[in-house]
């Protein structure tokens, strides 16, 4: 089973324009995510597949993989996607968002061994989270929550408060989303058939087409307390987050 990391990545992010080029201990953010990805030792190969000679440029230059998209498009799955004809025998393939520098192998790990066990032959995505605990990134539109359910399939995604705690004297858990998904090949390839749906449109999640389209999604909880760079002040707690793991 030849397992890939593709690192979809576009230059002019809404809302942090560049971020991917920002540096990070004297790195861009997206070669440190490809060089995290690569350090796992978990992928027969991993590349990144962008929009921006910029960004091939960046990867390319310091000895990474990177391939060019032909075409523009709404969501990282489905630039990965069209790349798939780069890697004919890949059969598991690891999207890795580009604005996640702080790749780990533990947690791509359990989500890769996902595919190994004989109770989920029938799951062709698979998809991480974390548990949210501050108030602040619980009410935060910019954390993606994930519900789900008893065999920790996903319910719903959203950037709203989800599950709504009416229920005063519970406390109820909250997930939020990482960005970084396993597909098998062909379900990655029926993704890309599908159009856009009403759901994914309203709150710009595009693992929603899933759920709407009735594909099951395994989420996998991780430990994993890294940072996802969406904003200037994400990249400010990223230097913090380095330097505290480097101590």
């Amino acid at each position: 089973m030849k397992k890939i990391a593709l690192i979809p990545a576009r230059y002019a992010a809404t809302r942090f324009p560049g971020k991917l080029m920002q540096q990070l201990n004297g790195k861009s953010v997206i070669f440190t995510t490809y060089e995290s990805t690569v350090n796992t030792g978990l992928f027969d190969d991993v590349a990144v597949i962008c929009d921006s000679r910029i960004i091939y440029d960046e990867i390319t230059s310091n000895g990474g993989k990177a391939i060019m998209s032909q075409q523009e498009h709404e969501c990282g799955t489905d630039r990965i996607a069209e790349a798939l004809p780069y890697f004919p025998d890949a059969s598991i393939i690891v999207n890795v968002q580009g604005d996640e520098p702080f790749t780990q192998k533990e947690p791509m790990q359990k989500l890769l061994q996902v595919f190994e066990e004989e109770d989920n032959k029938e799951i062709g995505v698979a998809s991480l989270m974390q548990i949210l605990k501050e108030e602040s990134a619980i009410q935060d539109p910019n954390y993606v929550k994930v519900a789900v359910d008893l065999k920790m399939n996903a319910l719903f995604f959203s950037r709203s408060v989800i599950p709504y705690p009416r229920e005063k004297n519970l406390t109820p858990v909250y997930y939020e989303h990482i960005g970084i998904y396993a597909f098998r090949r062909k379900t990655l390839i029926d993704f890309t058939q599908m159009p856009m749906s009403p759901l994914e449109i309203a709150e710009k999640i595009e693992c929603l087409r899933y759920l709407e389209n009735g594909i099951k999604m395994k989420m996998v909880i991780t430990e994993y307390m890294g940072v996802e760079i969406d904003t200037p002040e994400d990249l400010i707690k990223a230097e913090a987050y380095l330097k505290k793991i480097r101590e």
